[in-house]
């Protein structure tokens, strides 16, 4: 059906064909490269600020499978979360750990630099993160890269919020 709505708005355009196409594909997904990227979620089951991240990532163009587990702290030690690092939620996106409210801009900027480092963390729960929103309030915080040898590294800094 989508298809054929694609193509029947080419056909109805004035726009040349290969304009019209790009609109169509680009406009209304935020897809990775061609294909939107697949996102493992682990969190706790009684966590409902993790909901609002994976809503976060959904409408970013993310497919998500969502794994509630009653050990998240296990997860976080097979993918080698640094203590410090570490928050509600630990994701597996590509080879990366996504380890809490890290905004979706951030992962889709690590996907196509194809960093060297094990994964993206936002400790803690910061207020107006993704996922952890509370009206117009919002707290600065980091996004940090890490490493398999303990090396932390701002990857992005958003001093009034998102």
């Amino acid at each position: 059906m989508a298809i054929a709505i694609v193509m029947l708005g080419i056909l109805a355009s004035t726009t040349p064909s290969s304009l019209a196409v790009a609109t169509q594909l680009t406009t209304p997904t935020r897809y990775l490269g061609t294909q939107p990227a697949n996102v493992s979620v682990y969190r706790s089951p009684d966590c409902s600020c993790c909901g609002g991240w994976i809503d976060h990532l959904k409408t970013q163009g993310f497919l998500v499978q969502d794994f509630p587990t009653p050990d998240i702290e296990a997860v976080k030690q097979k993918y080698h979360v640094p203590n410090d690092l570490a928050s509600c939620h630990t994701a597996i996106v590509s080879e990366y750990v996504i380890e809490g409210h890290v905004p979706a801009q951030d992962i889709r900027r690590l996907l196509q630099e194809k960093s060297h480092v094990s994964g993206l963390s936002v400790p803690q729960m910061p207020v107006g993160t993704p996922g952890m929103e509370m009206g117009n309030k919002k707290d600065p915080f980091k996004v940090f890269s890490f490493d398999s040898q303990d090396s932390v590294v701002v990857f992005n800094d958003y001093p009034l919020g998102v």
